[in-house]
Formats: structure tokens, sequence, C-alpha cells
């Protein structure tokens, strides 16, 4: 029993610890963009822009039945 007179302020101040960093994260602006990261690692920019009417090889981008 006297476990939790130690137990309950001490959950109470990291749980004011974990507000205050939350608020500082909000204000820095770490959720302003959630979509942007999503959408930005399915774009490869390391590729060029493929012609059309041409069929280009690309060693280790093509499938082996496409040859």
């Amino acid at each position: 029993m006297e476990v939790i007179y130690t137990l309950i302020p001490g959950m109470i101040f990291f749980g004011l610890v974990f507000v205050a960093i939350l608020f500082w994260a909000i204000k820095k602006g770490q959720y302003d963009d959630l979509e942007g990261d999503a959408h930005r690692i399915l774009l490869d920019e390391d590729e060029e822009p493929q012609e059309s009417g041409e069929k280009r090889k690309r060693v280790g981008l093509n499938y082996p039945d496409e040859d």
C-alpha cells in the first residue's frame, strides 16, 4: 500500500512530462504535414521519365518474362 503513494505522483509527473513534449512537438510543427512523407516515398526521383512509344530496357528493372 505504501508503494501507491510513490507510484501515483510519479505517474502524474511522467504524464505531465509527456504532455509537455507533445505540446512542444505541436508547436515546432512536427504534425503539420502528415500526408507529405507518405506521398513522397512513392516518388522515384532517380528514374528518368519513360518516352512514349519507345520501350527501353534497363538492367534490374525488367522482369525476365518481358524480354
